[in-house]
């Protein structure tokens, strides 16, 4: 456990049985012992912090989105090269159970030809001084939650969409994105739509649309870990909802999980299934969607 304040590191490491901590980031690379670290830090500290940890010969687990833009993110890359050490995005979402069988169900045509994707994340968030409502350390509805529908979206098509366009509403006082809506288009003709904000009544949903049905993920984003999770499998004979079907897992912790993963992936004993180029990808997505707002037009990732 590492902080600015080595007091406050001391605090947080006892609370949670954590043997050391440090009282800066630095010293915590510079201990031997440590094999990989996890960067929860604000947006603007992921590259500069994650490159620091690769060069000191750490595998990195760095949370979501991996940079502020995709030029900035190829740093990420070209230490992870140099060093041989292995970097993972936290997207914790593509780990839980409920991914993996919406995936399984999508590619087995079970509602047949997926078209749309319709998808929503939002909750409120008013304290000025909430990273998530700063710009100038990457704050913004865009970043902290619209990544999900889209790297969602990307894991369902297994494809990278070929143009986004954007509507964005900014807080007068903030400075940032607290709405933003926009739609992806992906080759074959597949669509995400999808709306993310800071400050409307929290709320999430995503729901895939085929041609002989469609898949709702009720909670899809952040389940709480004692809460069961639920699909509806609706083959859309009946505008009632009569004729859906549910399937239930069982409550799950995705974020241990996640870190279970990472941690195999770190010691080599599974391979990894998303390369830090598969954050970058997604990132050229953001980057595009914030062109659009900007530019009024279609933007090409």
């Amino acid at each position: 456990m590492a902080s600015r304040d080595a007091e406050h590191a001391a605090s947080i490491a006892a609370r949670f049985g954590i043997a050391r901590s440090y009282g800066n980031y630095q010293a915590l690379l510079d201990d031997p012992e440590i094999e990989a670290v996890y960067n929860p830090l604000p947006n603007h500290l992921h590259v500069e912090w994650t490159v620091k940890a690769l060069e000191s010969g750490k595998h990195v687990l760095c949370e979501k989105p991996i940079a502020l833009n995709a030029v900035a993110a190829q740093a990420i890359v070209a230490a992870r090269d140099r060093s041989g050490r292995r970097v993972i995005e936290a997207f914790m979402v593509r780990f839980h159970p409920q991914w993996h069988r919406v995936r399984a169900l999508v590619h087995a045509g079970r509602i047949g030809s997926v078209r749309t994707i319709q998808s929503a994340f939002v909750f409120t968030v008013l304290d000025p001084n909430n990273v998530r409502n700063r710009p100038d350390i990457g704050g913004g509805a865009l970043y902290d939650v619209g990544c999900y529908p889209i790297v969602t979206a990307r894991y369902v098509f297994g494809n990278e969409p070929d143009r986004a366009i954007a509507l964005i509403d900014r807080d007068p006082q903030f400075g940032v994105d607290r709405v933003t809506s926009g739609m992806l288009g992906f080759p074959g003709g597949g669509q995400l739509v999808f709306s993310s904000a800071l400050q409307l009544a929290p709320y999430q949903r995503v729901v895939i649309l085929g041609s002989e049905g469609r898949i709702e993920v009720l909670v899809p984003f952040t389940p709480q870990k004692d809460h069961t999770c639920r699909l509806i499998i609706d083959s859309g004979t009946s505008l009632d909802g009569s004729s859906a079907e549910f399937e239930d897992f069982a409550p799950v912790d995705q974020y241990s999980m996640q870190c279970d993963l990472a941690a195999a992936v770190f010691r080599n004993e599974t391979a990894q299934e998303f390369p830090i180029e598969d954050a970058i990808a997604n990132m050229r997505v953001i980057d595009a969607l914030y062109r659009s707002a900007a530019s009024g037009r279609w933007e090409t990732p």
